[in-house]
């Protein structure tokens, strides 16, 4: 474990950002330490309470996750891109007793909640800390994810957690090892590390002997460049990351040598066939791609040959989970049709509750340990999975179930075409009509838009077809790849007696 791997080899390199932040194996251990003695001693947070994180990416994030698990206490990463009075409510309904939070961001903390600084402030505390070991046998802490609240208020999701710190920091290993994050070489952080996947895997490579470089923002050319100058093994992409990449000049793509790469992780978003082909065409098949939640980790994965035999799946089921459909009345559907998603435990009832939601919870639960979160999709026969999209996105025209997932993908085929969204608006005559806002390749026009629309309507039934199209200069997506649809579709719904 990370603990054993400091004392073998402190002075390897554990952690290092895009602001000259840089901390060693012992480094990284004793401040992580200190600062868990710290908030149990000086800020007054007790075992099983909890501390917020503000931050973009730096350091400090995986530090601080660190000390949260040695101390049992229970740290929520927070969104700093979120609308101030989403932070609010993060910071509020967690009942975050400290906010230790980068100085650029300490504006959007309430009044009334105490806060250390990243920096000066933070590193003054850590030293004057003790040093001294959490016993091993004692209690762990772990994350508390908000999530993006993409469709309404975010909610807080605990995980179940093995009860001592020894039993914690070695599921993390365990965990890391199933999915390949072996702790060998450096994994590049790319996206934000507030966000569950990110967070998760970064942590589960660190405490396998890993070093991470944290990327301040996403840059495509710049990843390139890290990539090769750090000789990455492995990092974790989102969809529109592979966009960005692919739609490089064809020079810079073709001078890119990924053959240090062992692998790159993906999910958290749907993915196109052709940009997965692309992709793997380019890296090479080191893709693996998972489907999973913030509320219960991954469900399933699948390697780049595998899914080359069977495009479009999301994997099957991995070890502890057994994912199957059911209709409208909870019965399990026969292989290949599409029901709603539920996944299956065996060897926990309640793998996550929502925090200050005990309806939430009780709604996600078909019984103990099976479980949804609304996604729908189809099992075939062979058990790979196949998303069609979340219910709650699903546009019912004239009666028929459209899935803007599908269509999302068609359109992202389109050379031309950067990001997409494609939501349902007010139709008198059809109830909805399907509305597609697309970000473009610089230099495109109206006759861009009607090169799109032609695309779509060789590739997709007509009722799929967008009736009319928005051009964005960029889409509300965060940037761990989640896209603020209700940003897009609200306004178009405003003054309507219904929202579907």
């Amino acid at each position: 474990m990370i603990l054993d791997l400091a004392v073998a080899d402190p002075d390897a390199l554990a952690l290092t950002d895009d602001l000259g932040g840089h901390r060693t194996r012992a480094e990284l251990v004793d401040r992580a330490t200190r600062l868990g003695h710290a908030l149990r001693d000086d800020l007054g947070v007790g075992v099983g309470g909890h501390v917020a994180l503000l931050t973009d990416n730096r350091v400090e994030v995986f530090e601080v996750y660190l000390a949260a698990v040695l101390s049992g206490v229970w740290f929520v990463p927070v969104n700093g891109l979120l609308a101030p009075h989403e932070v609010d409510y993060v910071l509020r309904d967690a009942d975050a007793q400290v906010v230790l939070v980068e100085p650029e961001l300490a504006h959007l903390v309430p009044d009334g909640i105490p806060t250390v600084a990243l920096g000066p402030e933070l590193d003054a505390l850590v030293e004057a800390a003790s040093p001294d070991p959490f016993p091993l046998d004692g209690p762990a802490g772990s994350r508390f994810s908000y999530t993006s609240g993409t469709t309404g208020h975010p909610k807080g999701v605990k995980r179940a957690i093995p009860p001592t710190l020894g039993e914690m920091l070695t599921l993390q290993q365990r965990l890391g090892l199933q999915v390949g994050f072996d702790g060998d070489g450096t994994q590049l952080v790319t996206g934000p590390a507030y966000h569950a996947a990110v967070g998760g895997y970064g942590f589960f490579d660190l405490c396998n002997g890993a070093h991470l470089h944290l990327m301040r923002r996403f840059d495509a050319e710049r990843t390139l460049d890290l990539i090769e100058s750090l000789d990455v093994r492995r990092t974790h992409l989102v969809p529109t990351m592979m966009v960005r990449m692919l739609r490089l000049p064809e020079e810079r793509r073709a001078s890119f040598d990924p053959s240090g790469l062992a692998m790159v992780l993906h999910g958290a978003a749907p993915i196109s066939r052709s940009v997965k082909e692309s992709m793997i065409d380019w890296f090479g098949p080191i893709l693996t791609e998972y489907w999973g939640t913030s509320e219960a980790g991954v469900f399933t994965r699948v390697d780049s040959d595998d899914w080359r035999r069977n495009p479009g799946t999301v994997g099957r089921s991995v070890t502890g989970f057994e994912v199957f459909a059911v209709d409208d009345n909870g019965r399990r559907l026969p292989p290949g049709e599409v029901g709603t998603l539920y996944c299956h435990t065996p060897g926990q009832d309640r793998p996550f509750e929502y925090w200050n939601a005990p309806e939430k919870t009780e709604a996600s639960y078909l019984e103990p340990g099976v479980f949804s979160l609304g996604d729908m999709g189809s099992v075939d026969a062979d058990g790979w999975v196949h998303l069609a999209d979340r219910a709650t996105n699903m546009i019912i025209s004239g009666g028929v179930n459209i899935y803007p997932t599908e269509v999302e993908q068609v359109l992202l085929d389109h050379p031309c075409v950067v990001d997409v969204a494609v939501f349902g608006i007010p139709d008198e005559e059809w109830g909805e009509q399907v509305k597609a806002a697309l970000e473009l390749v610089p230099g495109s026009d109206d006759r861009t838009i009607e090169e799109i629309r032609e695309f779509a309507r060789e590739r997709l039934g007509r009722h799929k077809v967008p009736r009319s199209f928005d051009v964005h200069a960029a889409l509300p997506r965060q940037p761990n790849g989640k896209l603020y649809v209700r940003e897009l579709r609200d306004p178009y719904w405003a003054g309507h007696d219904r929202a579907i």
